[in-house]
């Protein structure tokens, strides 16, 4: 059967292919996803791009063809995307030499328009193969597959990312076209092999390792017929080989032949490494780790371009708001968040506010013991989400509640208890300021403003009325009351939307 692609994942030969005419038997493929602007190591020691630049440096010094690529999600993470939107994270990708990286869902944070300054002075290309950009800031900017030649074997390359709807704010993403993952998936890789006569076809993703609901590189290995290699990103899930207890990293296709998996954690923690051998496609996948035995390698270049980016993160880490008594999790942040916003939500409006909700996804970090600065507030709210108040009728509330329970460790106030069967697919009990909740009446809800508009897939949200809307971001706010909390803060483990 005569296959087509659609006309926006179709470009010229001479723009897709980039040949080479070294002699090798095998290309290395280094590549990292979620590295999340953590330009310097995390709180255990592990990362950190001066070390990632060393191991970079010592595989193209013992590799004649090396090829670095990215899976998305470079940015938002740390001061040094709140401070300087993007410009840190893609200058370190020109220095260390990235030559092809794909879209996460948090490039588009501080928009479409701003991705696009920032990717015109890129040396990586930036591929998309389900994204149609054509009317978009980005058009011109992102192709939608790349064909590499290596001693006369052809690499296909193309990239899918996942469903904005729900996940990315849709004026941060205006004029993108989305494509269905497995349909680009199948069309592309079937031009490829076919038309670019690819030997290797590889998908470069962020759409995750597994999902029950939404495209995963795990079914698309599965259900896939051209491609030999998923190098994934967005799930953080990491995949090595030499784990027994990793998830599975070979997958059989749709015509019983072996699909390699291969994905990392986060925050750029180690580097993936993928050898294939160009003569019989045999494909190699390990880890890296990327760790203080790099500390004595110092590239001097890249030093020079942290230099003037460090001390104005370093004055917001000295700024201290609070004590805690304990390093504070995930689930702690969102209980003692959320009651802070409804604090907030009070100050707003005249009338009684009934509840707060925040979202799992709006908290990036965790908060250590001793003292908390404004800088670690700022990391664990870095979007500029602001807080809002909506009126929603009681029965629109109970169905946002009910979304709100399918994704685990999201946050509501203390002067709620909610409980949500997975099995009925609701919330069987729902009791705010010690009542039940009431069907008809109107409550006012404070929030933020990314889930007042349906963000995080609660479209319930869309049904209530913004009332009242801060003038602050979300960390700001948060910063201020934490000013006036005079007691040291202590870890709060329960579950208030529980099973």
């Amino acid at each position: 059967m005569k296959r087509m692609i659609r006309k926006s994942i179709i470009i010229p030969a001479a723009v897709a292919v980039a040949a080479f005419s070294v002699s090798a038997e095998h290309l290395v493929i280094l590549h990292t996803n979620d590295t999340h602007s953590q330009i310097d190591p995390e709180s255990h020691d592990l990362g950190g791009v001066m070390r990632r630049k060393a191991v970079i440096d010592s595989v193209r010094g013992a590799e004649k063809n090396v090829l670095l690529v990215d899976a998305g999600d470079v940015v938002q993470g740390t001061l040094y995307f709140n401070l300087y939107r993007g410009e840190v994270e893609h200058k370190v990708m020109n220095a260390l030499g990235y030559d092809i990286a794909t879209l996460g869902n948090h490039e588009f944070d501080n928009g479409a328009k701003e991705l696009a300054g920032l990717l015109r002075n890129d040396n990586a290309t930036w591929v998309s193969t389900n994204y149609d950009v054509d009317n978009s800031p980005l058009a011109g900017l992102v192709v939608p597959y790349v064909v590499k030649e290596y001693d006369g074997k052809k690499i296909g390359i193309m990239a899918l990312n996942l469903n904005p709807k729900g996940m990315i704010s849709d004026r941060n993403i205006k004029g993108v076209e989305y494509m269905d993952v497995y349909e680009a998936a199948d069309h592309t890789a079937w031009a490829l092999r076919h038309n670019e006569k690819a030997d290797v076809v590889i998908a470069l993703t962020h759409i995750g390792y597994s999902d029950d609901k939404f495209p995963s590189d795990s079914v698309l290995a599965a259900v896939s017929k051209d491609i030999d290699l998923i190098i994934g990103g967005h799930s953080h899930t990491p995949l090595n080989p030499a784990n027994p207890k990793s998830k599975p990293t070979l997958i059989k296709n749709a015509v019983g032949k072996d699909v390699v998996v291969a994905q990392l954690g986060s925050k750029g923690t180690a580097l993936g490494k993928i050898d294939i051998d160009l003569d019989n496609k045999d494909i190699v996948s390990s880890v890296i780790p990327v760790d203080s035995r790099l500390d004595g390698k110092i590239d001097e270049n890249l030093r020079e371009i942290l230099a003037p980016y460090r001390s104005k993160v370093d004055s917001l880490m000295s700024i201290k708001l609070a004590k805690s008594s304990a390093p504070l999790d995930k689930q702690s942040i969102i209980n003692i968040f959320s009651d802070l916003v409804l604090q907030r939500g009070k100050e707003l409006v005249s009338e009684p506010v009934d509840m707060a909700i925040l979202n799992n996804g709006g908290i990036r970090n965790t908060l250590p013991k001793g003292v908390i600065s404004e800088g670690h507030v700022i990391m664990v709210l870095p979007f500029e989400n602001t807080v809002e108040v909506v009126k929603i009728k009681g029965d629109a509330l109970a169905e946002v509640l009910a979304q709100m329970g399918r994704r685990p460790m999201n946050g509501i106030s203390g002067n709620a208890d909610v409980t949500y069967s997975p099995a009925e697919g609701k919330c069987t009990e729902i009791i705010i300021n010690g009542k039940p909740l009431d069907p008809d009446r109107y409550y006012n809800i404070a929030t933020i403003d990314y889930l007042a508009e349906g963000g995080d897939y609660l479209s319930a949200m869309k049904r209530g009325e913004v009332i009242a809307k801060s003038d602050n971001v979300l960390s700001r706010d948060i910063t201020n009351a934490l000013k006036k909390v005079k007691k040291t803060l202590r870890p709060d483990l329960k579950e208030r939307l529980h099973h």
